[in-house]
């Protein structure tokens, strides 16, 4: 009984380093380009400070893919285009959102055809993330912090 009880103990423990090897590995051919920064993704606000979801952001182009982290898909979860992208207010973290967030990271509160939502990340991704933004061809209308 206690051979069966090990076998799955140990097929369990494989099971796990399996998927954190997955996790790593996927996660080091989404940085490969280079182009990516730590992000986290709120789509609906909650008074509670939850609904944040630990991702990756990747530029591409004109536009950024943010991946979760936790996930296995190489597809990006959302897509925000650069050209209907608006950046309306920065803010510090609450105290009860700061345990659901990267340690160090701003909120960003922000607009894509008509839907808010919050992105937050550092103080270093911020600045080139606003710097991707205000290097939108001419012409193209958003709202500067």
């Amino acid at each position: 009984m206690i051979e069966i009880v090990l076998d799955i103990a140990g097929v369990l423990l494989a099971l796990v380093i399996f998927c954190l090897a997955g996790l790593a590995f996927r996660r080091r051919l989404l940085q490969r380009g280079g182009g990516t920064f730590d992000s986290s993704l709120r789509l609906h606000k909650q008074a509670s400070g939850k609904g944040w979801s630990l991702g990756i952001a990747r530029y591409s182009g004109d536009s950024v893919e943010w991946f979760r982290v936790f996930s296995f898909g190489f597809r990006p979860r959302r897509v925000f285009s650069r050209n209907a992208l608006v950046v309306n207010s920065r803010r510090d973290p609450a105290a009860n959102e700061a345990l659901g967030l990267y340690a160090g990271h701003v909120v960003i509160e922000c607009q894509q055809a008509g839907q808010g939502f919050e992105l937050a990340m550092a103080e270093d991704a911020l600045t080139g993330f606003l710097a991707w933004l205000e290097a939108a061809p001419p012409g193209r209308r958003h709202a500067p912090l």
